[in-house]
Formats: C-alpha cells, structure tokens, sequence
C-alpha cells in the first residue's frame, strides 16, 4: 500500500492516516509512505502498533545531478521519521549522475531503493543489486517505461538474483542503446560459463567523462557503439595496433593488473570474415571448392556507406584483402580522409544512386540508416542494387534490413549484420573474460 504526495500536498493528512491503519491491521508486508506525509504524522504510535509491517519512506529528489553529500544528508533526514526501508526516486540527465548513487548504496548502514527515472537511469536497477539496493523495480510490459527494466528481462536476461558484490561489469557504451541485442547474448553466456559479470546497456553522451566518472575496477569492460568508437581511443591508454591503424575501437577491458584501459577492434575481422565466408560459401554451391588461396575479396570493388567507426574497420579490413574502395559518406569531407588513408577513392554521396560499378562489385552498409525505428529505409534504391553480387549491412536492428530484403529480392547474395554482431561479440567476450570461464567470484 502507498499513501502519496497527492494526498499530502491536498492536505488530506486523515486520509494518510486511514491508509497506514488499514495496513497495519491487514499485516501488509510494506506499506510506502512519502517523506512530506512521514515529516507530519506520528509515526512513533503506528510502529509501536506494528506486527510484521515494515515503512518504505520515499523522497523526490528533484535534482539531475544530487552529489554525494546531499544524498546522504537527504538519507539522514529519511531515517528520522523511523522508517524501515529508505527510497529515493529520483531524475538524471545523464548516465554519470548516477555515480554519486552507487556509491551511497555501497555504504549505507540502512535498507535503501534508489530509482533513477528517465533513459540514463536504467542501470540504476539492473546494477542496484551489485551495490546492495534493497529491492528493484521494473515494468509489467506494454509500453516501455524509461528507466526501467521490463520484468521479463529481469527475470530471463540478467537474473539479477546471481548478482553480488564481486560480478563485473561490462556494457555496450553507445547512443543510441535501446537497439542492443548484447545482454540477450552475454548475460547467459557468462552463466553459461560460469563467469560472475554481467552486461548492461549504457546511454552514454559524452564518452570521455564516462570514462573518468565510472573508473573503478568493478567497470572492467566496455563494447563500443554509435557514435563512440572513434572517440573511444582518447579514453585508452593503450591501443592494439590493429585497432591504432583503423582509428576506431569497438571493445574496451580494463586490465586487471593496473586499471588501464585497452582499446582493439574485433569489427573488422568479423565483418571480412563474413563476407568471404558469403562468398565462399555461393562459389562452392556453383562451381565446387575454390581452389585460390587468395582472399575472394581480392580484386573486387568495395562500395562502402559510411566512414564512421564501423566504416573505417570495414574499409581498412577490405584494402588488407586486396580490394579496391569507393567509399560514400554524408560528410564528404571524412569520406575523402578515409579514402585516403586506404588508398581508395571518396564519391559525392549525392551520387550513391546513379554508381554503376563493375562486375562482381560488394555493397557494404556501414551507416544507421535502416536500423530501428527507422526500418523502412534504405541507402540504396532496389534497382541500384542488381549492379552488386553482394550486399551487406551492418545494421542488425531488424535482422532482415529493407537494404537485405531488396537485395534478395533481385538476386543478391546478402550478409546480415546479426553475422558481424555474433562474430566479433565472440572476440569480445574472450577479451572481457581473458579467455577464463570462471571467476571463482559466484554466488
């Protein structure tokens, strides 16, 4: 049962009191009471009264950046009206507002709820547990609730209940996050395998103070997405070779011996992979097994959309196997640089439509468009694409992209990006564990 601030800003403080009676002799578990309505009734002569009923006193923090201090001394206050269970719900801008609230859960001496509302807030919940928060809160289903959980995830995808003080945490840094399949794929594969983590979506605007707010040992690895992965090298302090060619990372571990942070790049293997496998795979249903120990990439024209970070890997991945590059960017500018850097050559993406290249050319998606919620789109018009003999998409927000489904449509050998996704979350993972199935850390 709750009484609320309506009843309390209403003055409706004898309706409160029915409330908190009614409860007391029905022996409810909790009964949750806002802080303004527990400052002005007794509650000495209800708890005396109690049997098993225990007071959640809730508090708005109305504050998008509440440090430390104000916390606790908002916390302080709470546990003068005798309540049992501290809640504070509070609003965040952003996901680095919510550092000063593990760290009052870490160190609370009494039961405390701290739900974040709004999109930023959402691992408030899914990481409460890990800093000792008394309880979590997610929704029902139907429409999404910013800030939280559904239940269903809760109770299939991150099965908070094996979360404790030792798991590590790991996430997909990125807006936007919403799209992630990452948690579906990590969260029971660290079960699987015995390893105490678990893996979070992170809304994560500015990438450099994420990294300086959230520094500690228990943050120990980071998959990196849009718009981040170039930026993301700023934050390391040291990068793989691989990944220092490209410019751009997609997986960041922190190194367990000194806390530094590790940049590399797993997207370009796993998407040169996938396309030769594509191609080898059509090759050996036409004309048998391939002979040539050359890549069947070698030769080729590789049209790519984007120079973005999963654009440089693909980009840089294609020239390493011997193809040539034309390369499409919204920002001509940054399709020129990379052109250049690669050897290839950088085209007006004004003129994406009208591009015929020749045969045995392959189309790679390396942009946002056509990814959720704007699936109906594509780059590339349906008849532009029979001038390809593969096509490829980054995107695997829908699995099946309007770019894929015209491509098959007209006879195009394509590639998901589900194919990429699974690949490289494979380098990944044996990065985040150190190639360890167990941490000896589990509940």
């Amino acid at each position: 049962l709750k009484s609320s601030r309506t009843l309390s800003k209403g003055g409706c403080y004898e309706t409160c009191l029915k409330v908190l009676k009614r409860a007391l002799e029905l022996d409810v578990e909790f009964v949750e009471m806002d802080y303004e309505v527990a400052c002005e009734v007794n509650m000495a002569e209800y708890l005396h009264n109690r049997s098993n009923t225990r007071i959640i006193v809730s508090n708005y923090v109305n504050d998008g950046r509440p440090s430390v201090e104000k916390l606790v001394d908002i916390i302080a206050c709470m546990q003068a009206t005798g309540a049992d269970v501290i809640k504070l719900d509070l609003c965040v801008d952003y996901i680095t507002d919510l550092a000063p609230i593990f760290t009052v859960l870490t160190h609370c001496q009494v039961p405390l709820i701290a739900m974040a509302v709004g999109n930023s807030g959402l691992i408030s919940q899914l990481l409460g547990p890990k800093f000792g928060v008394f309880l979590v809160y997610g929704y029902l289903g139907g429409k999404p609730v910013p800030g939280l959980p559904s239940l269903v995830s809760l109770r299939q995808v991150y099965k908070l209940e094996y979360t404790n003080a030792d798991t590590k945490v790991f996430g997909l840094v990125s807006n936007p996050v919403a799209h992630s399949k990452g948690p579906i794929l990590y969260n029971p594969t660290f079960r699987h395998m015995g390893y105490n983590g678990i893996y979070v979506p992170m809304l994560v605007d500015d990438i450099e103070k994420f990294f300086e707010t959230y520094s500690g040992s228990d943050f120990a690895g980071f998959s990196v997405g849009i718009p981040h992965k170039e930026a993301a090298i700023r934050c390391c302090d040291e990068v793989h070779p691989i990944a220092k060619s490209i410019g751009a990372v997609n997986t960041i571990v922190r190194r367990p011996m000194d806390g530094k942070l590790i940049g590399y790049n797993t997207d370009c293997e796993a998407a040169i992979s996938a396309i030769e496998d594509a191609l080898t795979e059509r090759k050996v249903s036409s004309k048998g097994v391939p002979n040539s120990t050359s890549s069947l990439i070698s030769g080729r024209t590789f049209v790519l959309i984007g120079a973005g970070g999963a654009g440089r890997a693909l980009a840089f991945g294609a020239k390493y196997k011997g193809a040539r590059i034309v390369i499409f960017n919204r920002d001509y500018k940054r399709a020129k640089a990379l052109a250049d850097e690669v050897s290839g050559e950088a085209l007006l993406y004004e003129a994406l439509e009208m591009f015929r290249p020749e045969t045995g050319a392959i189309l790679a998606n390396a942009s946002a468009v056509g990814m959720e919620p704007n699936s109906h789109q594509s780059p590339v018009s349906k008849e532009a694409l029979r001038a390809y003999d593969l096509v490829f998409d980054v995107v695997y927000t829908p699995r099946n992209t309007q770019l894929l489904k015209e491509a098959a449509e007209v006879g195009v050998t394509t590639v998901s990006g589900v194919e990429m996704f699974v690949r490289q979350a494979l380098g990944q993972f044996r990065l985040f564990t150190g190639g360890s199935g167990n941490n000896n850390n589990l509940p």
